[in-house]
């Protein structure tokens, strides 16, 4: 079925819609559509940030913690009391987040309990400012999303490089003001999805270009590079 096939068809069976309830059901079919199809493997984790569009796109979902830290810079105590209770947990929150990325090097059971019983103790800090231990409190209700780590050692801590990448095109897109025409959006998709992934995988862009407008093809396909560095497509790591 056609997209367009399917509007009419959603149109006749529901015709009383508005916009914001046509585009849920949009956005429900694609997710279950993509869940049931079997041309490619099934992504099973989404690395993002706590986002609520995100909740229901993997079966899995582990937040970046480095997005979660931000929660806390945004916090502006006027109290240099608070100032102090602010600086002292920032410390502890990045000093728990160094023990993890550590913990992924040499996974242990031991010390995976005893990083699972201090997130709790850390993240029931009470500091009587007010703001910050309701930021505490909502950090602690993310548990099993921030600990994913700990059940799958090979996952990300945060979703930093998939930003960056992502950064590229918002550069373009203040530069340029977006493109003009549904032709030029597939462009941009296009070319700067093959120039940040040329990038990570240390190829020239350029050259790569080159190569196939040329029609030489010489050089290995990216999908073939990405297919082995990774053989588990489990994983998603999105930009917020």
């Amino acid at each position: 079925m056609t997209d367009e096939e399917f509007l009419t068809r959603l149109a006749l069976l529901l015709p009383n819609l508005g916009p914001q309830q046509k585009t849920r059901v949009l956005e429900a079919g694609a997710i279950a559509a993509y869940h049931t199809q079997t041309g490619f493997p099934i992504v099973k984790m989404l690395i993002c940030d706590d986002a609520p569009q995100f909740k229901i796109v993997t079966s899995k979902r582990s937040l970046c913690w480095v997005h979660e830290g931000r929660h806390y810079k945004k916090l502006q105590p006027c109290l240099e009391i608070h100032r102090t209770a602010l600086d002292g947990f920032i410390k502890k929150f990045w000093e728990y987040y160094d023990k993890l990325l550590s913990w992924q090097q040499n996974p242990e059971v031991l010390q995976r309990e005893s990083l699972e019983i201090e997130f709790e103790k850390l993240f029931a800090t009470k500091t009587g400012y007010d703001q910050l231990d309701d930021r505490i409190k909502k950090t602690q209700d993310k548990k099993v999303n921030l600990l994913q780590v700990l059940d799958q050692a090979e996952t990300p801590l945060n979703n930093n490089p998939a930003e960056l990448g992502a950064r590229a095109r918002v550069r373009k897109r203040d530069v340029s003001f977006g493109p003009r025409s549904e032709e030029g959006v597939a462009a941009w998709d296009i070319f700067m999805t093959l120039a940040e992934t040329a990038k990570k995988l240390d190829v020239s862009f350029w050259g790569y270009i080159f190569d196939r407008i040329s029609g030489t093809n010489k050089m290995v396909k990216l999908s073939d590079l990405i297919a082995g560095q990774r053989s588990d497509p489990g994983f998603l790591v999105n930009s917020s």
